[in-house]
């Protein structure tokens, strides 16, 4: 089954690919002709997921999922949320990002945070929504290299490494968007049958 990623992030399209392996063929935005920047207006993580799903189903007809995450930081009262790609900005760079983050969480006991993913499925005009969420920390510095986004300050519970220090396959399988995503291809199969 061909279904569109509705998204022009290459690491999320990387990260989702992997994920799902060869149960279904994922397509980029750019393979359906969309060169355009999807709407993401609401004050939710659920709204823009299903805002941007929308605009691929109405502009391109075609059978999309489409993601948003946010990081939701219980000491700053769920922030960045909604704002986590943008929170130091429009120029949405993660370091910039990360240390307003840090810099906001001087100070507090509390760094307990959980990031949060929402994917909106639009197939054959029918809507559906999954969730994944895994709880952590924010850690003091930044550790380690890989991953995207705040992963280099988040620590999940139950680790001694932060996202950012974790194989692709090691945080896929605990992810607030690897649970997600497992959630939508289990969904996925029951269709297929």
């Amino acid at each position: 089954m061909q279904l569109c990623f509705a998204t022009n992030n290459r690491h999320k399209i990387e990260e989702i690919s992997r994920l799902v392996g060869n149960n279904f063929h994922i397509v980029s935005l750019q393979e359906i002709g969309c060169y355009d920047e999807l709407p993401e207006t609401h004050d939710t993580i659920e709204e823009n997921a299903f805002e941007k799903a929308e605009y691929v189903w109405e502009h391109f007809g075609v059978s999309c999922f489409a993601d948003d995450s946010g990081i939701e930081v219980e000491s700053l009262n769920g922030e960045p949320g909604v704002n986590t790609a943008f929170y130091a900005g429009p120029q949405r760079n993660n370091n910039d990002n990360m240390d307003l983050l840090l810099k906001n969480l001087q100070g507090k006991e509390n760094r307990n945070a959980r990031f949060r993913t929402c994917i909106a499925l639009i197939i054959n005009g029918e809507k559906h929504l999954f969730e994944g969420k895994i709880e952590g920390h924010i850690l003091e510095h930044q550790q380690g290299t890989g991953g995207f986004g705040y992963d280099p300050i988040f620590m999940p519970n139950g680790y001694q490494k932060s996202f950012a220090e974790m194989t692709l396959d090691e945080k896929g399988s605990i992810s607030h968007r690897g649970k997600a995503v497992q959630k939508l291809i289990e969904f996925l199969k029951t269709i297929q049958k």
